[in-house]
């Protein structure tokens, strides 16, 4: 029952929900990666089941293509479906101007591809993923492996000239080993604390040597559903400027109680 949820999870589902239902039949569609996208992600494969949805889903990691084909949603890669008509994705932040930090789950690169090639990107978060300025969260910056100590001191020192609070840059891991992303790289957390020009820094990171793509999502994102704990969503559009409120209804059961942060 979506009533045993905590307020973050409700929240997460009432986004989640509101952004799947926004797909049409015969939608090629960007599935992204991440707890709330997993949500999603199984709205769609119920309205798939119950409705007879077609759509073509192009998931933007292993485990998103796995749970996808679970479900029963068709999966194609993006060189199979051309272009999307819309991407459906979490973030890990987002300010005013719908500007993201993503890869908290080690993504990132295939996420922004994948949004990029969209009509639209849509957003869903909780609303405590909306932050004034960027940067509280970690940022990541997926490496490859070979010389990521060089690469991690080369931007460290780039960060010096940048206008952030903190300069860290940590290599993630998993358990005893280096994280490893679905491309076979490495990821650096930035812990930058406030990023006072995220489009300057998006672009001075990716001409460090070693730095495959950084997880700043700049003029990427059309618009965000913000979920609340109370079931209600707000879909804010950066195109139109305009900003819509809706009251998700309870359907009585949780369809995602397996998934968890």
């Amino acid at each position: 029952m979506t009533g045993d949820l905590s307020p973050i999870d409700k929240a997460k589902y009432a986004a989640a929900r509101r952004a799947a239902d926004m797909v049409q039949d015969g939608m090629r569609v960007g599935l992204g990666t991440g707890s709330t996208a997993a949500w999603m992600v199984r709205r769609l494969g119920e309205r798939v089941q119950q409705e007879g949805l077609r759509i073509k889903g192009v998931p933007t990691s292993t485990r998103t293509a796995q749970l996808a084909r679970e479900l029963g949603i068709e999966v194609v890669s993006l060189d199979q479906a051309g272009w999307l008509d819309m991407t459906i994705d979490g973030a890990d932040e987002f300010d005013g101007d719908l500007n993201l930090i993503k890869g908290g789950g080690g993504a990132h690169l295939q996420e922004k591809i994948v949004a990029t090639a969209s009509d639209q990107m849509i957003v869903i978060a909780d609303a405590g993923k909306e932050v004034e300025t960027l940067g509280a969260f970690p940022l990541p910056v997926e490496v490859i492996p070979f010389g990521w100590q060089t690469t991690r001191t080369l931007i460290q020192e780039t960060l010096d000239t940048m206008d952030v609070l903190g300069t860290s840059a940590a290599l993630r891991m998993n358990g005893e080993a280096p994280f490893v992303t679905d491309e076979g790289n490495h990821i650096l957390d930035l812990h930058l604390q406030r990023i006072g020009n995220p489009r300057q820094l998006a672009l001075v990171l990716n001409q460090v040597p070693g730095v495959v793509e950084n997880g700043l999502f700049i003029d990427i994102c059309d618009k965000v559903v913000i979920g609340h704990g109370d079931g209600r969503t707000e879909l804010r559009d950066v195109n139109e400027g305009t900003i819509e409120l809706d009251q998700t209804v309870d359907s009585g059961e949780n369809l995602f109680s397996d998934l968890v942060d």
